[in-house]
């Protein structure tokens, strides 16, 4: 009985003889005497990668020390801001300058207080029923959006070749519907008319229709690989559908990422009430304005990197919850069952691998920020041959980076390993097993994004369509029914990106799979086999039979 139960286990990544050395690098052999030396292409000496079950040592734990450092003095600076505060910052414009003390003092016969509150008080009480009808259009949405999802996923895994060939026409009628719309409504209407002139619209028509064109030209010139999409999206729609938790967990994590985010927006709010009322000279005349305490910008600048270097870590913390949990589902014989897979993704994410997500998070942030500093020195046009040679090596070296990236996070949660030396054998892994190293499916991705849009769109439509009938607000119905086409999009997004993750979570474990020479999943195997050929190569033209 034992040894059966061993068979069916996957082998873990750390030997049993030796539990501080993983068996990522060549284990040591005792060679005989007579044995001549195995060469280094051996390859044996890769058999023991998958999925890590055993205990698993922190990884690259100076960033998460760092991390915890960078937060503490966030909230430090932040609750002595909330202590420090002048609480005259709100009656600044009470304050005149005194010429006999030259400083500033407070008029006390000013009543602005109660015209700010006048002023709010008549603000919300105008457009009372766009806003009732626009508050309960997006909770409805938001509610329809938990089913919808779901029947998406369920159609996607059942019937993926009927979802993505009933959506292709919409990717085109949708369009074009909009832009023949907006064009006879802009000519019926006489102040768009006067407004927008004949030849700009009908420029503005053509243009959208050559977009359009384009758009066909794509799906036309990627017509050979749609049918490995289709399966591609099945074969992930399956391995969601087995581990549904993650939706219940990874909202939940965004959640906690706006929980932990408020206390910080306050405490920005309340960092701009540390300074002073002092007098200013301008063309010979004295004004009171608002001087902030010297140390203010430098806790902007440090509390908007934590909120952008927090944001990053959890979504590379979601990444490695989603690509653990569907790695012990797909490590798993068909006969049995993981149990407690999400929980235990959650305590190594942020357990041992916390420091490797926060790595990760922090290199994203760093490319982010690069990139958009190099989209900005673009945007002015900065002339020099000097410049140019310095954004094509920034370029570059930001290429390289995201390549590293690329499945990096997913070897992590299968292995356990550190950074690095799960970004070097993610490499070696692909390479070994001559696989793309920077495979990603855009088409799949694409599909997915069009089959929201087009699911999005026909919502908003049908919203716009109810309002109107049911109520007489004209045109506020269309902004209505675009924020709620946007509320649902967002939604339906979060659900393309888990089940993008998904794709290269069980991409990565079908390499180990090959790697090992094992099957876990065969419907895996007959899918994911062909994504060398069809990335590289068309269908074979069938021979021409000769005529006799």
């Amino acid at each position: 009985m034992g040894s059966s139960e061993e068979a069916n286990k996957p082998t873990s990544l750390y030997d049993s003889s030796s539990q501080s050395q993983p068996l990522l690098l060549k284990p040591p052999s005792i060679e005989e005497p007579n044995q001549p030396d195995q060469p280094e292409s051996d390859p044996t000496e890769y058999l023991q990668i998958s999925y890590n079950y055993g205990p698993r040592p922190f990884k690259d734990l100076p960033f998460v020390i760092f991390f915890v450092f960078v937060v503490l003095c966030t909230f430090g600076f932040g609750i002595f801001s909330v202590f420090h505060k002048n609480s005259n910052y709100s009656n600044l414009s009470s304050y005149k300058y005194d010429l006999n003390s030259h400083s500033c003092v407070r008029n006390s016969t000013f009543n602005g207080f109660y015209e700010s509150r006048f002023d709010f008080y008549a603000l919300s009480s105008s457009g009372s029923v766009f806003l009732k009808s626009l508050i309960w259009t997006l909770v409805v949405t938001l509610i329809l959006s938990v089913p919808i999802c779901f029947l998406l996923l369920l159609s996607l895994k059942h019937y993926t070749k009927q979802i993505v060939y009933v959506s292709l026409p919409f990717f085109v009628v949708i369009p074009i519907f909009f832009n023949v719309y907006w064009f006879v409504a802009c000519t019926v209407s006489s102040s768009c008319s006067d407004a927008f002139p004949l030849v700009y619209r009908i420029l503005v028509l053509v243009f959208v229709f050559l977009i359009i064109g384009i758009i066909v030209w794509i799906f036309v010139a990627n017509w050979h690989r749609i049918e490995l999409t289709v399966k591609i999206i099945g074969v992930a729609s399956d391995a969601l559908s087995k581990n549904l938790g993650l939706f219940v967990v990874i909202p939940l994590l965004t959640l906690g990422l706006v929980v932990y985010y408020a206390p910080i927006v306050v405490f920005l709010v309340f960092a701009r009430l540390n300074g002073r009322i002092v007098p200013k000279e301008s063309n010979g005349e004295y004004r009171c304005v608002w001087k902030q305490d010297s140390w203010v910008p430098a806790y902007y600048t440090l509390a908007i990197l934590t909120m952008l270097w927090s944001l990053t870590i959890m979504v590379e913390a979601q990444v490695y919850v989603i690509s653990g949990t569907v790695a012990q589902w797909y490590f798993t014989k068909e006969d049995a069952k993981p149990r407690r897979s999400i929980r235990s993704s959650l305590r190594h994410a942020f357990g041992p691998s916390s420091g490797t997500v926060c790595l990760s998070g922090l290199l994203i942030c760093v490319v982010r920020f690069v990139r958009a500093v190099v989209d900005s020195a673009r945007q002015e046009d900065v002339p020099g041959m000097v410049n140019l040679v310095l954004r094509c090596c920034v370029k570059a070296l930001l290429s390289a980076v995201d390549f590293l990236n690329k499945f990096t996070i997913n070897f992590v949660a299968i292995t356990g390993e550190a950074y690095c030396t799960s970004a070097r054998m993610t490499y070696e892994l692909l390479k070994r097993n001559l696989l793309s190293a920077v495979f990603v499916e855009t088409v799949s991705t694409r599909l997915l994004a069009g089959i929201t849009f087009v699911l999005s769109a026909i919502y908003a439509i049908v919203v716009c369509a109810i309002l109107k009938g049911a109520s007489s607000m004209g045109v506020y119905s269309y902004v209505v029914a675009v924020l709620a086409w946007a509320l649902l999009i967002i939604v339906l997004g979060f659900f393309v990106h888990v089940l993008d993750n998904v794709i290269e979570t069980v991409y990565v474990c079908y390499a180990i799979d090959r790697d090992r020479g094992e099957v876990y999943r065969t419907e895996v195997h007959e899918v994911y086999s062909q994504l060398p050929i069809s990335r590289n190569h068309r269908p074979p033209i069938a021979p021409i039979a000769p005529v006799v």
